[in-house]
């Protein structure tokens, strides 16, 4: 993995695990949809997160989770800009979740410093996008059909979810590549919760390490997600302590990144799993 990740105004390193805040500007995500929907309600709680020890802030105004419904770009813009604008100046990078490249450019001209694309740049004009701005970090993500279906039939991939995964992030960062993207700005995600049964998610947990080998930073999105729920048979605002667990899979296979709602308790975690790691400076 490059010792530098290029992300806008931004240089980060990863001696140790970095939080990305999740910051959702909708009526429908499955966790926290609504809680944060106004601009206002959505900034104060993005400067919480920050307060809290949030490293990255991603920035969502279209719900992902499975089943939901698209919305048009424009209402996105009208979600996600003003709460852009009034972030820029919070000290910590700004990621937009998105995969429509009319977003992309509109948050990249606003200040946002990351892409975070569950499509990884698969939406024709995305990968243009990210080649006009040349210092924007990207975020690559696996996820077999869309959000609306995916869960409802996700492929056998017959054992081998880890190399299926793999050989797609690897096609899709040597396209990057070729079109002239620096290696430095590319992290990448197994999209844990994306067209995987709960069983494969866990095998691909599991067998995370085997990413490495692509020399990139990796995210992990696991937080309260039906595969934790799966599990502990907790509805979905119960499952911390299993998101936790599931974060510090990740973590002690390599991920330099979570995305997490729960930016507190993750931190206190994470500091203690560092202190195991690198030992405690008294």
């Amino acid at each position: 993995m490059n010792s530098t990740f290029l992300c806008g105004r931004f240089e980060l390193g990863f001696k140790r695990p970095l939080i990305m805040g999740i910051v959702n500007i909708t009526p429908d995500s499955f966790s926290d949809g609504s809680h944060h929907f106004s601009t206002n309600a959505a900034i104060d709680h993005a400067l919480t997160l920050v307060e809290q020890g949030a490293d990255i802030l991603d920035i969502g105004g279209e719900s992902t989770r499975p089943g939901s419904e698209p919305v048009s770009v424009q209402e996105e813009l009208r979600r996600v800009i003003p709460v852009i604008e009034g972030l820029r100046h919070c000290g910590v990078p700004l990621s937009i979740d998105t995969f429509k490249p009319e977003v992309m450019k509109a948050a990249l001209q606003s200040g946002v410093d990351l892409i975070n694309d569950i499509y990884a740049l698969r939406q024709p004009g995305a990968l243009e996008v990210v080649n006009e701005f040349p210092n924007c970090g990207i975020c690559i993500m696996h996820m077999h059909g869309e959000p609306k279906t995916m869960q409802v039939n996700p492929p056998d991939y017959g054992n081998n979810i880890t190399r299926e995964v793999f050989a797609f992030l690897q096609e899709r960062m040597k396209i990057m590549l070729q079109s002239g993207i620096d290696p430095r700005r590319m992290m990448i995600d197994p999209g844990f919760g994306f067209g995987k049964t709960a069983a494969q998610n866990f095998q691909l947990l599991r067998e995370m390490a085997a990413l490495k080998e692509l020399k990139a930073p990796i995210l992990v999105g696991v937080s309260r997600k039906t595969m934790i729920g799966s599990v502990t048979h907790k509805p979905v605002n119960d499952r911390l302590s299993g998101s936790i667990a599931a974060a510090l899979a990740g973590v002690a296979r390599g991920a330099a990144v979570v995305r997490v709602h729960d930016v507190v308790q993750t931190r206190d975690a994470l500091d203690v799993w560092n202190a195991v790691e690198f030992g405690v400076n008294e």
